[in-house]
């Protein structure tokens, strides 16, 4: 019996329930129109999508999809946040992140929504002696400063620690992460250091500054360096174990080594992903907090992900990192770095800065992301995503550890390996475009002036791998660059269009866009001979490619055409190649640019 609000408005009440089944036969009903013959489950696994690490996200999530429980905000296994307030005091720490000093930047920062500071210093940084001048004027009982100084911590922090003195800052209010990270610094570097040094930073913080922390689990090497979501979790597990090893034979108590450990986190525009990823995280910890005897919940400062960050129209860095910062929030993220949109081309600017500023500010305050404990609480999809993700990347932990840990496979390469088989595989979808990237695989803008920043100091280099998305197709654009500044014009290609608009314009879209994302213009006006091209490319509809294909293709090779291609498939006499939905796109631009001489 259907029962009226009090209000009378009943919206769907009067309709009867829809079944699970109901729905699975009406998707039965849309693939057998797309020839598909399949039923019941079978149907349902048809609309599915297979991520990494095994995972699949599947069209319909429901209550029958259990997942455990993941408790409540503030308890154990803190899935739905280390806090019982989640981020709802004001939102999560809007943590800037700063490589060189830059004049009046960090104050800049601090006075217009960020809420503290990440100095990167030493080798590819501020040098540590520019600290003092890089906190002048910083209210450091206020500002929380975190830093990152490879193998310069120990002078770094003994740097940070001589400005509380001198400025006077007691030691109770000083906040922050003095950022020692040796296991992080070897996957970056390929070098090894000795523990002891940042075992006594631990110990002298957890005597001395109850705020300041000692540690950085640094997941982004392994991010950067092309691996999965699981094996960023993974790695990171196994990092922070080996430091609880490492802290409790120094002499630490297992409660005090776990309070010395931050954990960093890359944030991607795969806004669920990114949210499953953090919750999954401060799960997985737990249960190592569990078994160690020291529970509490994981602090987490993510970071939009480098890797995403595009060279070429970089403005629309802008949507990816708002994206990811959502994601983070609601994944629950204590600390959140939004990177400058020009971060891939040197130092950021001013203007840049205030973007990356005021993408957490819009999302707090204008947004009210954090006016909500676990905005993703109760959500089936990311329950269900999030323990999937975690039962991975338990997986991979284990095989870690049971491979001797952390530094052990960072030594023995098998790492290295594991990570590039990874990228390897997304490579693949990056090349056909299964996973496309705005302003560089789709839709490309061959005139926009490019976007030019000052040199940023080179990151420390010499272990793993850094990867970025566009890589492949900064280097085709590279080339293209190249044969423009020698002879004063881009590679073109002829795109031969036949019948009406109506007939061609689909596939000539296609191609244009597919062109220009190795750098060559497409021309579509005049005939071949006056198109300054060596090449062709024919579009329009299946039945006109019947009638048609053949004999274009003998007239363009009349005119001068060196090569012929076709947008569709088919098996025409006088085609050379196919471009279509699918195909190798980073393969075919690049042996059209080899064809066409552009070095």
């Amino acid at each position: 019996m259907t029962v009226l609000p009090d209000d009378g408005l009943s919206l769907a009440a009067e309709f009867p329930d829809a079944t699970h089944e109901q729905w699975q036969r009406l998707v039965e009903g849309v693939l057998r129109k797309s020839g598909k013959e399949v039923s019941g489950a079978a149907a349902e696994d048809a609309l599915s999508t297979t991520l990494e690490d095994g995972l699949r996200t599947r069209p319909l999530y429901t209550a029958r999809d259990d997942a455990p429980d993941p408790g409540l905000p503030g308890f154990a296994p803190y899935v739905r946040g280390g806090r019982p307030e989640g981020n709802t005091a004001g939102g999560w720490d809007v943590r800037q992140r700063h490589t060189a000093l830059t004049e009046n930047a960090v104050l800049a920062d601090l006075e217009n929504g960020g809420t503290s500071l990440w100095l990167v210093l030493g080798e590819g940084g501020i040098p540590v002696d520019g600290l003092g001048p890089a906190l002048e004027g910083v209210y450091l009982d206020l500002a929380p400063v975190v830093l990152d100084a490879g193998r310069d911590t120990e002078p770094a922090a003994e740097a940070l620690l001589r400005l509380y003195a001198e400025k006077g800052v007691e030691a109770g209010a000083a906040r922050g992460n003095l950022g020692g990270d040796p296991l992080g610094h070897e996957a970056r570097t390929g070098t090894a250091l000795d523990f002891a040094p940042y075992a006594a930073l631990a110990a002298r913080c957890a005597g001395e500054y109850p705020g300041l922390r000692a540690l950085t689990v640094d997941a982004l090497p392994y991010h950067e360096a092309g691996g999965s979501a699981a094996q960023e979790l993974g790695a990171s597990l196994a990092t922070g174990v080996a430091y609880l090893r490492e802290l409790t034979e120094a002499g630490l108590s297992v409660e005090q080594a776990a309070g010395q450990l931050e954990f960093r986190y890359a944030a991607t525009a795969d806004q669920f992903l990114t949210i499953a990823k953090l919750r999954a995280a401060r799960r997985l910890w737990a249960r190592v907090a569990e078994v160690c005897g020291a529970p509490g919940a994981q602090v987490q400062h993510a970071v939009t992900s480098p890797v995403m960050m595009a060279r070429r129209d970089p403005w629309v860095n802008m949507l990816r990192t708002t994206v990811a910062t959502l994601a983070a929030g609601v994944g629950g993220a204590d600390s959140v770095t939004v990177l400058p949109f020009d971060h891939a081309l040197g130092l950021p600017d001013a203007f840049a800065r205030r973007i990356a500023r005021n993408t957490s500010t819009i999302l707090i305050e204008e947004s009210h992301l954090a006016r909500v404990i676990d905005p993703a609480g109760g959500s089936w999809y990311v329950e269900r995503l999030t323990d999937e993700l975690a039962r991975a990347a338990w997986e991979f932990f284990r095989t870690v550890e049971r491979d001797g840990g952390q530094a052990a496979v960072l030594r023995s390469g098998r790492l290295r390996t594991d990570l590039a088989t990874t990228w390897a595989e997304r490579s693949k979808k990056l090349a056909k475009r299964r996973e496309p990237i705005t302003g560089v695989s789709e839709f490309p803008l061959l005139a926009e002036k490019p976007v030019e920043r000052e040199r940023a100091p080179e990151p420390p280099s010499g272990g793993l791998p850094r990867v970025r998305r566009d890589e492949a197709y900064e280097q085709l654009r590279a080339r293209s660059d190249a044969h423009l500044a020698a002879t004063g014009s881009r590679p073109r290609v002829f795109l031969a269009t036949l019948g009406s608009a109506a007939a061609y314009t689909a596939r000539a879209t296609f191609a244009a866009n597919l062109f220009q994302a190795g750098g060559i213009e497409p021309v579509t006006e005049g005939g071949f001979a006056d198109s300054g091209a060596t090449e062709a490319v024919l579009c329009s509809s299946d039945a006109l490619y019947a009638e048609q294909a053949e004999k274009t293709a003998e007239a363009l090779r009349a005119a001068g055409a060196r090569h012929v291609f076709l947008a569709g498939r088919g098996d025409y006499a006088g085609i050379d190649s196919y471009v279509f939905a699918g195909c190798d796109a980073v393969d075919v631009l690049s042996a059209t640019l080899d064809r066409m001489g552009v070095s």
